[in-house]
């Protein structure tokens, strides 16, 4: 195992679009959403343990998840796990691990993944990862792995790629344009152009290649943080990240440098990816009756209905009759029934939930 490899988890989101099974206290990536008798992040870190050195991970998240993530990834050590005192989008969480990594190694692969994917095809993944961390070992460029669309999905960013693959052996093309999250009819004319691709939020690159490109492109973030390196991997680390921290952008890397960029390829594949980001997309992985109800919950009951997805506690009983294309989810205090195609309303919901009922419900 080469030990330059680095891998970083992005693990602070709160995951809304899951609600009411993710919540604040208790996100969607710290839950065994798919019934394994494993949660997400500690998929997660077994996906990329055989490339990575465990010595080489970090974990960035908010402040109020270490326990956490050290309950659910014991082979890490404490200060592998970096804190956010605020969320800044990925752009400052991948900084702040890319100067921890500059103070261990400077030669360093990096690879950046979220903490809540699914992957189906675990062999095919592996060997894209190997030769995408070959491929972008000590030179300038950036990577991203992009999916074949099997759907015209309006919750995925797209990636367009160029006529000409860079690797004979590897379906490797520059990125000519990013879209993020179009509306149904423009994602229907990327689906059947076959010149765009889901773009996983899966990242490669050399640790100098992404720090040259902040330097580039997000110079304020690379000065706040050159303005701390001093104390980065010692006992004054947290208190100067907590300093630095607000005055950070809020900008996801894909605005911030992916879209800027001139050096950035896209890694084109297929392994069985979701982001699992929405319940629309854990409908579509969920094993389906003979109506296509995909049930997770051992007592419930379901009548004269179709297409629907139902999550419920083991020990609740459930019973459902006359729905069509919906979503019922159900928990100790919350109940969620929305159409499948609105699921992207759940994030309204919970900001109305919040402002009519507090904190208590999410």
């Amino acid at each position: 195992m080469n030990t330059n490899n680095y891998c970083v988890i992005m693990a602070g989101g709160v995951g809304s679009r899951f609600w009411p099974l993710s919540k604040n206290l208790r996100p969607k990536q710290f839950l065994d959403i798919l019934g394994t008798g494993k949660t997400l992040i500690r998929h997660t870190f077994e996906r990329f343990s055989p490339v990575c050195p465990v010595e080489n991970f970090l974990v960035v998240t908010n402040a109020i998840y270490k326990d956490l993530v050290l309950e659910q990834i014991p082979e890490l050590k404490s200060d592998q796990v970096l804190l956010e005192p605020l969320r800044r989008n990925t752009a400052p969480c991948i900084a702040y691990a890319n100067y921890r990594i500059l103070k261990r190694n400077k030669n360093a692969s990096v690879v950046v993944t979220p903490a809540d994917h699914l992957i189906l095809n675990e062999v095919k993944f592996l060997e894209v990862l190997k030769e995408g961390i070959n491929f972008i070992k000590d030179v300038d460029k950036l990577m991203t792995l992009g999916m074949q669309p099997t759907r015209p999905e309006t919750g995925y960013g797209y990636i367009q790629v160029g006529k000409n693959s860079v690797e004979q052996s590897m379906d490797i093309y520059p990125v000519k344009t990013f879209t993020e999250k179009p509306h149904f009819d423009l994602a229907k004319i990327f689906y059947e152009s076959g010149e765009f691709f889901w773009n996983s939020g899966i990242f490669l690159w050399s640790l100098q290649a992404i720090q040259n490109a902040f330097n580039t492109f997000l110079p304020d973030v690379s000065a706040l943080f050159d303005s701390i390196f001093e104390d980065i991997d010692t006992e004054n680390e947290q208190n100067a990240i907590d300093k630095i921290y607000p005055e950070c952008q809020n900008i996801s890397i894909d605005y911030g440098i992916l879209e800027k960029s001139d050096n950035v390829y896209v890694y084109c594949t297929e392994f069985g990816w979701s982001d699992l980001g929405t319940w629309g997309s854990m409908y579509e992985h969920s094993a389906k009756d003979d109506n296509q109800n995909a049930i997770q919950g051992e007592n419930v009951m379901i009548y004269e209905s179709k297409d629907c997805l139902v999550n419920a506690p083991n020990e609740k009983l459930v019973v459902v009759q006359g729905l069509k294309d919906c979503i019922v989810v159900d928990t100790e205090k919350t109940l969620l029934i929305c159409r499948k195609k609105d699921e992207q309303e759940i994030r309204k919901f919970v900001n109305d939930v919040k402002i009519a009922k507090g904190e208590e419900f999410i």
